[in-house]
């Protein structure tokens, strides 16, 4: 996600403590929002692909996902 994405959303949240509003930047923040969402989960799941576990004895093992 862009910097200028992220940008418009603090924007939109701005102008929502000001205003009401539009229909359209209600639906235009919403998209933002799982934008961002999605960006940060995909983030997440890259640094959980490259996380091990050590145990006392030394072995390593991956973290397994749980859905």
């Amino acid at each position: 996600m862009t910097e200028e994405r992220i940008a418009r959303i603090s924007e939109l949240t701005r102008l929502s403590r000001e205003r009401e509003l539009t229909d359209e930047e209600k639906v235009e923040r919403a998209e933002l929002r799982q934008e961002y969402l999605a960006a940060i989960r995909q983030s997440l799941e890259g640094q959980l692909d490259n996380t091990y576990i050590v145990s006392e004895d030394g072995t390593k093992r991956k973290v397994e996902r749980h859905e």
